[in-house]
């Protein structure tokens, strides 16, 4: 009676030659190939980036497409440029009122 390890079932599986090819193959597919697992992986998730700063860049335009619907009218033109650019009439006095976390402290150097 021998007791090899021929004749164990696991030697069997191991010594098919389909079996070393399919782990090649898979091992290939996985790890090694222009078209791997792990770079699929990557490039999804570029692609999701991607899509959502699309999704943003999207909002963002139709914020700006409101703001030149609004700006359409003369009102609303000398509103901004008030807002915005501190612009005023010749006879008005203008107070810009800054509060303590609006404006960035200034580092004093000694």
């Amino acid at each position: 009676m021998t007791n090899s390890y021929k004749d164990k079932p696991w030697f069997k599986f191991l010594s098919n030659k389909y079996v070393w090819v399919l782990l090649f193959f898979a091992t290939w597919m996985i790890f090694l190939d222009n078209y791997s697992y792990f770079d699929h992986r990557f490039l999804d998730h570029q692609i999701n980036e991607l899509n959502d700063n699309k999704k943003y860049y999207l909002e963002e335009i139709n914020k700006d497409k409101q703001s030149i619907k609004q700006l359409k009218n003369p009102e609303q033109i000398e509103k901004y440029a008030r807002e915005k650019y501190y612009m005023k009439k010749d006879s008005e006095d203008i107070y810009i009122i800054e509060y303590e976390g609006d404006t960035i402290q200034k580092v004093n150097k000694q």
